[in-house]
């Protein structure tokens, strides 16, 4: 069975910074990409970020040059450094795992609230 155990959230100041990781546990799938989503109360799920299993990254207009995400291919682990937060950053961060590669599978962390002040 699939989990994904997400840490790294919390409170910060303007102009600060955070690292979000996504610890993947469980055996026998293919990891195709991971990612980040971000979720404000009464919007949709937005992307923040995404990485292949090649390593290919995309990012989101508003997060370019801020975040940066990698992975740690011996411990299916993926991370979101967050740099110059902004309040509109603010919102619950969901891991996101995409296994397979004909017939793909999604899964979702349970969430982590980063809030950013002014």
């Amino acid at each position: 069975q699939v989990q994904l155990v997400e840490s790294g959230g919390g409170l910060v100041q303007a102009g600060g910074s955070l690292r979000l990781s996504c610890a993947v546990s469980g055996s026998g799938f293919r990891i195709n990409r991971m990612g980040w989503y971000r979720q404000t109360p009464g919007k949709q799920r937005d992307l923040v970020a995404a990485i292949t299993s090649g390593g290919s990254t995309n990012y989101a207009d508003s997060v370019k040059g801020r975040f940066t995400i990698s992975r740690e291919n011996a411990r299916n682990t993926v991370y979101l450094q967050m740099d110059s937060l902004k309040p509109e950053d603010t919102a619950v961060y969901y891991c996101h795992l995409r296994t397979g590669v004909i017939t793909t599978y999604d899964y979702w962390g349970q969430g982590t609230q980063v809030t950013v002040s002014s």
